[in-house]
C-alpha cells in the first residue's frame, strides 16, 4: 500500500456498521488487489481503477418488488446503508420503459423499447449515480459535495446537495449549453465555469481533491460508489421486462461507466438467479466529433487515443474516457459494437424520437437513436430481436441543438382562407389511426 493511502487509512474515522451495505472492499479491475472501503479510486499497487466488491445476501424478486418505486428498491445490491431512505435525497429511478411501436416501425425493428430516464428529478440519469455518491459522501464525513461535469452531473449534484443541506461546488466547461448552466446555478451559487474542455475540468477537480481535505468529488475520489448507481438502469430494465434480459441494448458512451455498469447489473442478476442466463449484445453510441472508443473499436485495437471534443453532444464530449477500454471489452465479448454518427445525424435522431414517440431527448439521446438507426442500416444490429435503447436526458437542456432545425410550418393571418392556403387542411387524410401503446 502506498504511503499516501496508508496515511488516509490511519487517520480516517471508523465507519459505522453497515455504512456501505453489503459492500466488503474496493477491488482493482486490473490486478484484483483489494483495499478497505474508503475515499479511494486508484489501486495502490498498479494504479488501476477500483470498484465495489460485495458479499450479496439472498435477494428475491418479491423483496425487490415490495420496495419503494425508486432506486432504493435495489439497496441490497448497492453500496448504501439499509436505512438509506431516511436520509434526504432526490429519490431517483424507476423511470418508464416505453414500448416504441412507432420508432420501431420507422427503423424496421420488431420489438423496441425506450428506457426514458429524462423523467428523473433533474431530468437525467445522473440523479441515480449522484444519489449513491451522496450516501458515500455522508458516510465518509465529507464537508463539501462537488463534481466536474459536462452539465447533467452538475445539475444532479447541485440539486442533491441542496436537498441534503451539504455545501456544494460544481465545475463545468465555460462553453457549456446555457440551459445546463442555469439548471445548476439555480440550485447552488457556487458554480465554477472553467475555460477548457471537460478533460481540463476533470484534471482540475482531481488536483483539488488531492489538496483539499473533506471534499467529495462524486466522479473522482468517491467514483467507485458513484458508478454503482448506473447499475440500477440495468436492474430496472430487467424487472420492467418481466424479470428477463433484452436481446440487445444500445447505450451512449461518454466516460463509458454507464455501459459497463449496466452490463455488470445484468451479470449480477444472472448470478443471483433473478433472471435466466442468456446471451445479449451490448452496443455503444458516440458522436463522431468525440468518438475515441468507436475509432478504437473499428480499428480493432485495445488502446484508446484521447481526442479533443468537437461535437454538439456535449454531455458525451469526454475525449479521454476512463472506462473506454472496458466498453471495448464488453461490446466485443457480447457480439455488439461501438458506432458513431455526425452532429447532423444527432439532430435527426432527436427529431425522430420526438416525432415518433413523443419523447424530447437531449443530444446524448439523439446520438443513441441515430446510432441505433445506423446499426440497423449497416446490418450490425438484428432488427428481429428485442432491443432496448436508453434515453439519458431531456431535450429542454439542449434546445440550441435543434432550434435552427425546427419551427413553425407557416406564419399566417388569422383567417380560414389563409389557413386553407397552407394545405394543412388535408392533414390526416391518409392516416391509419393511433397505434396501441405498450409500457412497463
Amino acid at each position: 500500500m502506498s504511503t499516501a493511502v496508508a496515511e488516509q487509512v490511519a487517520t480516517r474515522k471508523p465507519l459505522r456498521d453497515g455504512a456501505f451495505g453489503h459492500a466488503r472492499a474496493l477491488s482493482c479491475r486490473e490486478c484484483g488487489h483489494q483495499v478497505g472501503l474508503g475515499p479511494f479510486y486508484a489501486c495502490p499497487e498498479c494504479f488501476g481503477p477500483l470498484e465495489i466488491a460485495y458479499d450479496f445476501p439472498r435477494v428475491t424478486r418479491e423483496e425487490i418488488e415490495a420496495g419503494p418505486r425508486n432506486i432504493w428498491r435495489y439497496k441490497a445490491l448497492l453500496p448504501v446503508p439499509s436505512d438509506i431512505e431516511e436520509s434526504p435525497n432526490t429519490e431517483p429511478g424507476f423511470t418508464r420503459l416505453l414500448r416504441a411501436h412507432n420508432l420501431g416501425r420507422e427503423l424496421g425493428i420488431d420489438h423496441l423499447w425506450v428506457k426514458d430516464d429524462s423523467t428523473n428529478p433533474t431530468n437525467s440519469f445522473k440523479d441515480r449515480v449522484v444519489a449513491c455518491a451522496l450516501s458515500a459522501a455522508r458516510e465518509l464525513g465529507a464537508k463539501v459535495f462537488a463534481c466536474p461535469s459536462t452539465g447533467n452531473l452538475a445539475n444532479a449534484v447541485a440539486a442533491a446537495g441542496a436537498r441534503a443541506g451539504i455545501p456544494t461546488v460544481v465545475f463545468i466547461p465555460s462553453n457549456l449549453e446555457q440551459p445546463k448552466q442555469v439548471n445548476s446555478a439555480v440550485f447552488t451559487d457556487q458554480l465554477v465555469a472553467v475555460n477548457g474542455s471537460y478533460d481540463d475540468v476533470n484534471k482540475l477537480a482531481s488536483e483539488i481533491a488531492g489538496e483539499e481535505e473533506g471534499w467529495a468529488f462524486v466522479n473522482v475520489n468517491v467514483r467507485p460508489y458513484y458508478a454503482e448507481g448506473s447499475k440500477t438502469l440495468g436492474y430496472e430494465i430487467a424487472e420492467q421486462l418481466g424479470w428477463r434480459l433484452p436481446d440487445q441494448i444500445v447505450i451512449p458512451v461518454a466516460s463509458g461507466s454507464q455501459l459497463t455498469k449496466v452490463h455488470k447489473a445484468f451479470q449480477e442478476l444472472i448470478t443471483l438467479g433473478l433472471v435466466d442466463d442468456k446471451p445479449y449484445r451490448v452496443f455503444g453510441a458516440q458522436a463522431t466529433g468525440c468518438a475515441p472508443v468507436s475509432v478504437a473499436y473499428k480499428a480493432g485495437v485495445d488502446a484508446i487515443r484521447p481526442v479533443r471534443p468537437d461535437t454538439i453532444a456535449k454531455s458525451l464530449a469526454i475525449g479521454n474516457p476512463a472506462d473506454g477500454i472496458y466498453v471495448l471489452d464488453i461490446c466485443r465479448e457480447t457480439g455488439g459494437a461501438v458506432e458513431d454518427i455526425t452532429d447532423e445525424e444527432v439532430r435527426e435522431g432527436i427529431v425522430l424520437l420526438a416525432r415518433t414517440e413523443g419523447i424530447f431527448t437531449e443530444t446524448a439521446g439523439g446520438t443513441t437513436v441515430g446510432v441505433l438507426k445506423k446499426l440497423v442500416d449497416t446490418g450490425q444490429l438484428d432488427p428481429s430481436l428485442e432491443t432496448v435503447v436508453i434515453n439519458t436526458g431531456h431535450g429542454l437542456k439542449t434546445l440550441d441543438a435543434v432550434a435552427g432545425s425546427v419551427g413553425p410550418a407557416a406564419t399566417i393571418e388569422p383567417t380560414y382562407a389563409a389557413f386553407a392556403r397552407t394545405g394543412l387542411a388535408q392533414t390526416g387524410a391518409t392516416a391509419t389511426g393511433p397505434t396501441q401503446e405498450g409500457t412497463a
